[in-house]
């Protein structure tokens, strides 16, 4: 039996400011056997991303959802900056650095402020090498998720305030997930696409749908919870707890 009956895939942009309806925020989502898109056709904001999740995050059922951005930095801006690795801590940090959920605010705006913390292109997360994604500090290049992992992460800081021990961030609350809690996880759809956009559909649609039925017959299968506690290293566990993981990396 499926353990969430609502899966959600998000593929995410940190272009422009939050309040700017964008072409690369598309929302999809998956339950009783149906896959599709919200609001087909309609440009998203983050802001009303945000404002969407929080109402679905509200409702007792649990829900899962995946979302196409990084969730954290990786270990080398900590120890380079200094910083706790405690993810709460990230999240207070970075949301200071990059108050990107703030009305009228870009991810260029802050980036240009010699007072932030700069990364490094050649720094990336256990999970990134080991799925050949993209470094969250590369940014101006195709496929990267630079701007969106700097523009969504402020807004991960928003709804653990909101919501507390109602949702669960994985794998930042650990690996196993308790019955009953809402799941946050940072997904890849390059990881699960086996092929490109059909006729009628963007990228960026295509993508969300991809997240939304991936994680649904993943659920459906039993699957899913291998893909929540993945086989890793005490050390590989560890750096997760600071730097997060990939849904569906091995």
């Amino acid at each position: 039996m499926p353990r969430f009956q609502t899966h959600i895939g998000i593929d995410y942009s940190g272009a422009a400011s939050p309040e700017t309806h964008l072409r690369g925020i598309r929302v999809a989502i998956a339950r009783q056997g149906q896959c599709e898109l919200v609001r087909p056709g309609q440009n998203w904001s983050r802001r009303e991303v945000a404002n969407w999740l929080l109402e679905i995050f509200k409702k007792p059922e649990p829900v899962i959802v995946g979302i196409d951005h990084g969730f954290s930095f990786p270990i080398s801006w900590f120890e380079t900056h200094g910083i706790r690795k405690n993810w709460g801590n990230f999240l207070e940090v970075l949301s200071n650095d990059f108050p990107t959920d703030k009305q009228g605010s870009k991810v260029d705006d802050f980036r240009k402020n010699p007072r932030n913390r700069p990364g490094n292109a050649r720094w990336r997360r256990q999970a990134e090498i080991r799925c050949g994604a993209k470094s969250v500090f590369h940014f101006g290049v195709p496929g990267s998720v630079a701007k969106s992992t700097h523009a969504g992460i402020p807004w991960l800081n928003v709804f653990r305030k909101e919501l507390g021990s109602k949702i669960h961030f994985w794998p930042f609350d650990g690996f196993r997930v308790p019955d009953g809690k809402h799941v946050l996880a940072e997904a890849y759809p390059s990881l699960w696409r086996k092929e490109d956009a059909p006729p009628g559909l963007t990228a960026d649609e295509f993508d969300a749908l991809t997240i939304a039925q991936t994680l649904s017959e993943a659920d459906e299968s039993g699957e899913l919870e291998s893909m929540l506690q993945p086989e890793l290293s005490e050390q590989e566990k560890r750096s997760a707890e600071v730097e997060g993981w990939i849904l569906g990396v091995r």
